[in-house]
């Protein structure tokens, strides 16, 4: 299979030069690394790279066991086994939450919003067309998909699977902010795909975040504070021809070139800026409603 990386359009704006004098001396703590297969990073307010350092072990630690529930780049990872099996006993819990998201999002979303849209994703990466294309369309269905505490079942082994694409990197950026708050700490920046802001920069204020529109350019500056953000554009990774990477159960091309949402968690706003994608503004707009503390953020 092919699989393509999303591209991010989340920017960190520069915060040094606000800072008051006496902030400047607060040390500040740097990781970069990868998740899922895209870009991560940590910042931490008030730690020296030596005191950040086993911080930042226990971090790799937990995005590996991560990689081994959500990746669909490693054959052994449990989604991975899913997909060529069809049926995974024993899923992790990390798994079945992002599921149980992923069902409540459909839902919402009218059935826009469906994981179960791999094959139609690997057939349209893949240049397919006439009936290969429609074998892959008639794999997608959420309703194929069976999730039970004790087993996750697929309803046609081999063809139908499933992609978190939409929605595991921000469920990661999620599990390492809860990591870091049970290390006991209160401010840090964390971009594992998607931004979760814990607490304030060293001098106080709220983390500032740039969001980009389609061109890379920064489009709005928010400010973020015990909340996440995500940003979806159809058009950062390209298929084919014209063809972005966001692909509607329907067949029908995506609405809006970017979607940037904050919400109490990353994974719920990975997957309402992806399906608001896919949706016409009112009825995004009426979709938001339905989940307490989100915000549309930008919609170009």
């Amino acid at each position: 299979m092919t699989h393509l990386s999303r591209r991010r359009f989340l920017t960190i704006s520069a915060a040094c030069a606000a800072l008051p004098t006496g902030a400047l001396a607060t040390p500040v703590a740097h990781w970069r690394g990868n998740a899922l297969g895209a870009g991560a990073s940590l910042r931490l307010e008030g730690l020296t790279d030596v005191q950040a350092a086993p911080v930042i072990a226990s971090v790799e630690a937990e995005l590996e066991r991560l990689e081994r529930v959500f990746s669909l780049y490693r054959p052994d990872s449990q989604l991975s086994r899913l997909n060529r099996d069809g049926r995974l006993s024993n899923p992790a819990p990390e798994l079945l939450d992002v599921l149980s998201l992923s069902t409540a999002l459909h839902d919402a979303t009218g059935g826009v919003f469906d994981p179960s849209i791999q094959p139609l994703w690997v057939a349209t990466a893949q240049g397919a067309n006439g009936d290969d294309l429609n074998r892959a369309k008639s794999a997608v269905g959420w309703s194929q998909v069976h999730i039970h505490r004790d087993e996750i079942r697929l309803d046609q082994p081999g063809r139908t699977a499933l992609t978190l694409n939409g929605i595991a990197q921000g469920a990661i950026t999620d599990r390492v902010a809860a990591l870091l708050r049970g290390q006991g700490l209160t401010d840090v920046l964390v971009d594992m795909g998607e931004i979760a802001a814990l607490g304030t920069r060293a001098d106080g204020g709220a983390w500032r975040v740039g969001l980009a529109g389609p061109d890379g350019a920064v489009a709005q500056r928010i400010a973020l504070r015990d909340r996440a953000v995500a940003t979806s554009s159809p058009m950062g990774t390209v298929l084919g021809e014209g063809q972005g990477h966001i692909l509607n159960p329907t067949g029908q091309e995506p609405l809006q070139q970017t979607v940037a949402v904050s919400a109490p968690s990353a994974a719920l706003a990975d997957g309402l800026s992806t399906a608001l994608c896919l949706m016409p503004r009112d009825r995004g707009a009426q979709v938001l409603t339905r989940f307490p503390g989100t915000k549309l953020e930008l919609l170009i």
